[in-house]
Formats: structure tokens, sequence, C-alpha cells
């Protein structure tokens, strides 16, 4: 391993003097420090003439990965065409990747980087967006699903080299690389997930080169500026930027290599003898490239986003009005006339993040007023469409007289267009939102009161300063009780089932002019006697529309919560997955099925697990012992331990801990970035704890294991490369009753 940084502050120094006591070791000499990296199969202190075995040792680096990337190729793609349906999520991500080739504007929970290389495999391979991607369908003829699913499972293939070139970077025995890279080559679910069209192989790929690429930007450390070690660390960068533009998951990645530059530059800015110039510089250049860079990158993928999705699609009314208005074939301002005016039938699209359409129905809230339920609601029907009225103390709407436009500061009634009743507020509790005022329809257009009354209250237009009219798409405005005092708001806050899980819409008490929650436009306009507009020639800024989209896949991810009304039977719990208690059905378990089962080696799973544990046991153990005195450990082995051990540690807490905390529903596919996690750990303690084991008996234990690991995926083959049959014939695989491999 490389020398030690010498970034350490004096204090440090001053207080292990201190701390160091003559304690007899029971007759163990302190820990030898050695350069980890090389190659130590051989018996210390013997002297080896140029041999076969030098010189493969010598080419192993090269060798081992093309191997091992053989290997990856087999387990990969063996068979990979061999079922015809759509199976598992490449109903959701195949479909993505057609609204690409069609250029179809869509939404979903995860960014955009992931399913625009699913679009680019559809376009590779002559796929022309036309396939609808419904679960269990057969493929056609003209979707060369094989060629996607080979394009998905290249990132899975080179996960093996990556995990191969990581372990030596973190210092690693060739017993223990090897015992890593196999661990991650005969992983049966990293296989199985790579076989298809799904995201899962991509993040794990951008995870493994961002660790990678740390790893190696880590033992760079002491050439700091130099060419090699300006590229690791961008590198580091790109991938933190990749793997968080595939799923937000990658952001748990980005927290190992976070807490790491927070304390390398910690230990740099301890150390006094740096100069405060080379300090700035160390800051600066990891701004640049661990901040700037994976921002850049991310941004740059929802730029592709919204350049390639240039027509409408069903992903329209996550989007703000005026976003929408600029996308080919849309309805939205389509033929709408600009300004609005009494009798006018509108749409009213709120304006907050993920904000959807003033929605009513004919259901009524089961408690509080019992009236007609109000909501905000994505889906685009009739129940959005709403008339523009006088309020009750103005003559009624004659269709024969003059046009009057509607003015900032006007009062108005908003009926509902389906049914007919008056958009209402009282003093009676929000359902959900306690502290605000119901909303609800009411009525009818002669049955009512002044609490049918909104006044509108201009807040800002974007094409026009002159804010004295309100008009389609530009103008935001408000809409204020008059009775009240409150305000018609529409935030993040889901409705119970009875509901339909739509979004609560309330009137909220607080006068606040910057809630854009409570902000609103109108999406589209029709009235008879007002000439159409062009109000869609005002283009939507990048920026506010790459904030807007984020916090809507935000929201909608907050709302994949396990519904109690259904069951889940793919879903898992989270103390399942680093015990292997459960694994999941990938398709149907018809006879006549290919069926493929989502279930972990046992050993990488077990072994990982007991891995974390040991490895916790290990660090209480040498802490008590340093508490006691002993002095046993070189600065070496305290690196080595910190960063080939700890960091790995971490990272499977960071992938880890949040899905303990978070309420969304939860499948097995989730533990996979954090098994990597778990593995290296695993890995860190074996070579740890047999550096001093003789060679002859270190060589019969890592040999166990490899076997073990082979044996077990052979074992296990079938669920990677497809069961065909009766599923009955496999019930020798179920060995835990959660493995619902046969029944």
């Amino acid at each position: 391993m490389a020398e030690i940084d010498t970034a350490v502050s004096t204090g440090a120094q001053r207080d292990s003097e201190l701390r160091r006591r003559i304690v007899p070791d029971a007759g163990r000499s302190p820990t030898k420090s050695a350069p980890y990296a090389v190659d130590e199969d051989t018996k210390k202190g013997k002297p080896q003439s140029p041999s076969f075995l030098h010189v493969l040792a010598r080419w192993e680096p090269i060798i081992a990965p093309i191997l091992l990337t053989a290997l990856a190729i087999f387990t990969r793609l063996y068979r990979i065409g061999r079922s015809n349906i759509v199976t598992w999520d490449e109903a959701h991500f195949g479909k993505f990747g057609s609204h690409y080739l069609k250029r179809e504007f869509y939404f979903d929970v995860h960014p955009p980087l992931g399913k625009m290389l699913v679009g680019l495999s559809g376009y590779l391979a002559g796929y022309n967006g036309s396939f609808e991607f419904k679960s269990g369908e057969t493929y056609p003829e003209e979707v060369n699903y094989t060629f996607m699913r080979a394009f998905n499972a290249a990132f899975g293939i080179v996960c093996v080299p990556l995990a191969y070139y990581t372990a030596r970077e973190l210092s690693f025995r060739r017993a223990t690389v090897w015992l890593i890279s196999l661990m991650v080559l005969f992983e049966n679910s990293y296989a199985t997930i790579s076989r298809f069209i799904l995201l899962d192989s991509m993040l794990l790929c951008f995870t493994f080169t961002t660790m990678m690429c740390w790893a190696r930007f880590h033992r760079l450390r002491h050439n700091s500026f130099s060419a090699e070690w300006y590229a690791w660390l961008c590198l580091t960068g790109l991938s933190i930027g990749c793997v968080c533009s595939v799923k937000w998951v990658g952001f748990f990645a980005t927290a190992v290599v976070g807490i790491y530059t927070a304390e390398d530059l910690w230990n740099k800015f301890g150390d006094l003898k740096m100069p405060q110039t080379t300090l700035a510089k160390h800051v600066i250049a990891r701004v640049v490239g661990l901040i700037a860079i994976p921002i850049l990158v991310y941004m740059f993928s929802f730029y592709l986003h919204f350049l390639i999705l240039a027509n409408s699609g069903p992903g329209d009314a996550q989007m703000s009005s005026l976003f929408q208005a600029n996308l080919k074939g849309t309805e939205v301002g389509k033929d709408s006339p600009l300004e609005l005016a009494m009798g006018s039938r509108v749409t009213l699209k709120n304006m907050g993040y993920g904000g959807g359409l003033l929605h009513s129905h004919v259901q009524t809230f089961p408690e509080g007023s019992q009236q007609q339920q109000v909501t905000c609601y994505h889906h685009k029907d009739a129940n959005n469409d709403w008339f523009i009225y006088p309020n009750r103390q103005e003559p009624d709407y004659d269709t024969e007289a003059d046009v009057r436009f509607i003015a900032d500061g006007d009062v108005i009634r908003l009926i509902h267009g389906q049914t007919g009743r008056n958009l209402h507020s009282h003093a009676v509790p929000a359902p959900v939102s306690k502290s605000h005022n119901e909303v609800s329809c009411y009525g009818n257009l002669t049955i009512g009161d002044d609490k049918d009354h909104w006044k509108v209250e201009v807040v800002s237009d974007a094409a026009s300063r002159d804010r004295s009219r309100v008009r389609t798409l530009t103008t935001a405005f408000r809409l204020r009780h008059p009775v009240l005092g409150c305000y018609l708001r529409a935030g993040n806050v889901n409705l119970p089932q009875w509901g339909f899980k739509q979004i609560e819409t309330t009137c909220v008490k607080e006068n606040n002019p910057g809630d854009v929650y409570s902000h609103w436009n109108v999406e589209s306009h029709v009235h008879e006697k007002l000439p159409p507009g062009d109000p869609g020639s005002y283009k939507s800024p990048f920026l506010r529309d790459f904030i807007h989209l984020n916090v809507a896949m935000m929201t909608s991810n907050n709302a994949l919560v396990p519904d109690p009304d259904k069951q889940d039977d793919l879903a898992s719990q989270f103390w399942q997955w680093p015990i292997l208690n459960v694994g999941l059905r990938m398709c149907s378990w018809d006879d006549n099925v290919v069926k493929y089962y989502l279930l972990g080696n046992p050993f990488v799973y077990w072994g990982s697990t007991a891995g974390l544990g040991v490895f916790g046991l290990l660090v209480l153990w040498y802490l008590v012992r340093w508490q006691r005195g002993y002095q046993e450990l070189s600065n070496d082995d305290i690196d080595h331990i910190r960063y080939s051990g700890l960091y790995p540690a971490i990272g499977w807490v960071l992938h880890y801990l949040p899905f303990i905390i978070m309420a969304r529903v939860t499948y097995v596919h989730h533990y996979y970035p954090a098994l990597y996690y778990a593995i290296l750990t695993f890995g860190f303690c074996v070579d740890w704890m047999t550096q001093k084991m003789s060679t002859k008996l270190s060589a019969v234990l890592y040999t166990v294991m490899y076997a073990i690991i082979v044996a077990l995926f052979v074992h296990f083959r079938v669920i990677v490369f497809g069961m065909e049959g009766s599923n009955e014939q496999w019930s020798h695989l179920r060995w835990l009753p959660g493995w619902r491999i046969s029944n």
C-alpha cells in the first residue's frame, strides 16, 4: 500500500504519543506494514526465480479481467432471447424506450438517462416504437427484443471487470480480488436482472464505476494535481452524474464519495504545513470534479430528455401549461383565445411543482360537509372543465351581450362543467390538512351564496407586463375567497382511497404570495365569441422545467406507498433482503411459460451479511485493544481498515438504511447496490483475517470458497437461464419457505 497521508494534525500525533503505553501483547508481534497491492501469494522472505508463475503474475491484471469478462458474457447472454414475452418491468421501461423513439413526452419517477439508453437500444435494433410492451404479451417479429436485452446485459457484463479492478485499487491480495470478482460474476440475481430490458444493470454498472474511480483517485492522493489525479477525479464526478441520472438511488453512492471528500479535506485543513493556496486548489478541484461535473451531467440528461421528447404524450399533465403548449400535437393552448372573458370554458392548472388540473366528480366527501369532492388530478378529462360566471351580486351572464373580459381584482364564480355545481369553500376543516378550509362543489346556477365567490389576483405574466387582464397559459393568478379570506391551494397531499388518491385541494388561510401551490393558470380556453390566439409561442425556460419535473418526480416517488386495500405478492420487506429470505417471480408461473426467479447466490448473500457483522466486531476488537494500550496496528494497517473496509461498510449502510426509513413499497432488487458494498466488506474481512495464515491453509480456504460460489450458481442456474415445464420439478431449489419457486 502507498505510504500514509502526511496530512495529519500535530495535535493528533501528540495525543497518540500520550496514549502509547507499554502493555504486553501476549507474545504477538506488531502487524508488519506491507504493500497490500503487491502479490503476497508466495511465501514471504523466499526469493523466487523467474518462472511461468511469475510471468503469469505479471500478466494477471490483463488476463484475469479478460477471462472474467468472457465468463460474464456467458452468464449474462446465454439463451437471453429464450423467453419471447414481456417480462416483469420490461412493461414499463420498454414502453418508456418506445416513447423516445416516437418522441412522445412521458412521465416517470426515475431520471431519464437509463430510459434513454433503452430507447437507444431499440433504435439500434431497428425498432420503431410501435409496440405497447404490455406485461406478459408476446413480442412481435419486428421487435428485436434479444438485441435490446443484450444491450442492457452489456452493463451487467462490465460490472465484473469493474469489481476486479476496484478490489485491486482497494489493495486486496490477489486471492481476495478473485474472490470478490467471482462473487459478482456468479451472483445469480445480478446475472438474472441483467438479462432483461430494465434499469438495474445500468444502475449497478455506474455504481461500480463510481466505486472504482473513487478507489483509484484515493490511491493517487500522494500525486495530487497530476494529470492522472485530475483524470480520475473527473471520472469519479462523471460516474456520480451517470448513476444519479439513472435512478435516485445513485445519490447514496454520491454520499459515500462525499463523506470521503469531507474527511480528506478536513485532514488537509488540519495540516498546518500545507500552504493555504494548495488547500484552496484541493477544495476548488473537488468542487469542480465532484459537484459541478455531476450536476452538469444530471442536468444534461434532462436537456436531452426535453430535446428528444418534442411531441405531446401521456406525461404532459405533469408539466407546466406553457411547456405543454410548445409540444407538437398538443391541444393545450391550441386555438385558445388569448384573454379570458365571462362565459369562457377553461381548465385550471396548478403551478406548484407536480401540480395537477382543478377537478371535481360526482363523489362526495365521506366526512365534513359531505358535499361534492374537489381535487387536483393529472389525467385530462371533461371533469376538469369549468365555466366562468359573474358573482351573484352582478347580472347573470348574457350570451348575446358584449364580451366582458376578466380583469385583475374581478370576483367570479367557477361552475363545474359536468355537474353544474359552484366551486365553494366554507369554514369546515379540509379532510387531510385540518388547518385549511375544505373546498367543495355546491348548489347550481340559481342555488348558492357568496361563499361561491372567488377574487382573481394576478401574480405575474410570462408574456406581458400588463397584468390588467388574465391571459391563457401565461398569466399566473391566485383565487381568494372574499368571505373567508383564504386562497385556493393544491399541495402535495394525497387524499385517501375514497378520494382516489388524487391531490387534496383546500383553501389555505395564510396569505403567502410566494406559495406556488396557490398559483393557477389557464391551460385550455374555449369561447365562441373570441378569436383564436397563439399563446404557445412563448417558450418555457429550461431551468424552470428542470426543477418542475424533478419536484414532480419526488412527489410521485413519495406517493409510492403500499396500498392497504391491495395485496402485492411481489413486494418484500427490508429485513428479508440481507438474509435472502425471499425471492421474486418475474413472470407468470404457468407450465407453458419460461419462468425466471430473482434470487441471490446463498453464499454471496449470507457470506456478505456475515461479513458486515464480522467487520463491526473486528473494529470493536481493535478499539478495545487500543483503549487498553496495545499498539499492534501500523498506520498502514489503520488506513487499510478505514478505506478498504470502513468505506464499503458505510456504502452498505447508506444504500440500505433509507429503505428501512422510507414508507414506499419495496422489492428485492432495491437491495442490489447495497449488496455490492457488502461483498466488498466481506472481501476485506477474509483478506484481513487470512493475511497471517499459512500459504497452504489460505489457498485451501480460498479454493473452497471459490468452489462453493461456482457450485451454488450452477445449482440455481435454471432461475437465471429460464425454467420450462412444471414448476414442481424445481422443488429441490426451495430451501426456504419464502423461495416461491415450486408452487
